[in-house]
């Protein structure tokens, strides 16, 4: 990873002449960012510790922190009254308890979301009093059925709770806490007014947040940019999918992951976050990045079978768990900056271990 932190501008405006070159390019210059230095891969807990808590839950965020994560990811989406709330996706049927209130029952709708058709309830019909109601619930009951026993126990966090528990959990074990916000599905929010950048910088700035307290993520290079234009001074985080391209953008994950794709990620962001899959050799993915000047967190790493690569399973049943701490050995032995896990105990051991 770089030794020094970064001074570089940030490209603003998006416009390019092919899909190859479709990332945000010349247009204003935001101040430099400054990103922490480190001298050791940086776990972050995914939506917690989502592998035993249920996820984005004030209990799963504090065991993650407690078993030694290093930064926590909350996935942001907003309410009706536009307050950000965590959750990983708008439509809260599969992590809360809302199916079982009466009293929302004819909320339940179908909407288009990011060109896909979804049913069922959705955040931006709710005023934040009214999920305060809600419970979370285990996301994947059939494979971590022990998580259940904590649903109907836990609510709904907003940002500003998971900032304040990051702080206060920092105090606590005597080391910074970094939030780790997603923006997700920011173009469909500004569609319909409820824009997820304005809102996450007023809690940023808010909460005097500072290039160690939070890096900011995304899978829209639009919505990074619009972060950059607030001048924050925090590290962003291009995350990447393994097909097709970002919604509303014109160059695809493939086309973003080559040595050109890269460095023009490079003009506005720090790091990239690709699927583990990507990073592993024969691909020159993380080489490619380490040249343009970007820090590479893997993303996302599981114990359980059906989740791991085929010579790491153990067994045929695939919500057992396998032999992540291998998995773990490869990627930290191939040079990644952070792994992003459901389980950053593990990481932390898996961590340790490599350093010797």
């Amino acid at each position: 990873m770089p030794a020094q932190p970064r001074r570089r501008s940030v490209l603003l405006a998006a416009g390019a002449a092919t899909a190859a070159s479709a990332l945000p390019v010349a247009g204003a210059s935001a101040a430099p960012r400054q990103q922490p230095q480190r001298n050791r891969p940086v776990v972050i807990g995914h939506r917690g510790a989502a592998g035993w808590r249920p996820e984005h839950t004030a209990a799963s965020y504090t065991h993650a922190v407690q078993t030694g994560a290093d930064w926590i990811e909350p996935d942001l989406v907003p309410t009706k009254d536009h307050v950000l709330v965590v959750r990983h996706e708008n439509e809260i049927s599969g992590t809360t308890d809302v199916a079982q209130h009466p009293e929302f029952a004819a909320r339940r709708t179908t909407k288009t979301v990011d060109g896909r058709s979804v049913t069922g309830w959705f955040t931006e019909d709710f005023t934040l009093a009214e999920l305060k109601t809600l419970r979370a619930v285990e996301r994947l009951p059939l494979v971590r059925n022990r998580n259940t026993a904590f649903d109907g126990r836990l609510d709904i966090m907003t940002f500003q709770e998971v900032v304040d528990l990051a702080r206060k959990l920092s105090k606590r074990y005597g080391r910074t806490i970094a939030v780790f916000p997603e923006t997700k599905h920011p173009t469909y929010f500004r569609s319909i007014g409820l824009p997820l950048e304005p809102e996450l910088v007023r809690v940023i700035r808010r909460n005097h947040l500072d290039a160690h307290e939070c890096i900011v993520q995304s899978f829209e290079p639009s919505s990074l940019t619009r972060i950059a234009e607030a001048r924050l001074r925090l590290p962003l985080w291009q995350a990447l999918g393994t097909t097709g391209g970002p919604y509303g953008h014109p160059a695809t994950y493939k086309e973003m992951m080559t040595p050109a794709g890269l460095r023009r990620i490079a003009e506005y962001a720090d790091w990239i976050g690709p699927d583990k899959s990507s990073v592993v050799a024969p691909s020159p993915l993380l080489a490619d990045a380490h040249a343009a000047g970007l820090e590479v967190g893997a993303y996302t790493f599981r114990c359980e079978n059906q989740f791991l690569p085929a010579q790491f399973r153990r067994g045929t049943a695939p919500n057992d768990f396998g032999d992540a701490f291998a998995e773990y050995a490869l990627h930290f032995g191939l040079g990644v900056d952070a792994v992003v896990t459901d389980f950053p105990d593990l990481a932390v051991i898996a961590r340790d271990a490599a350093a010797g």
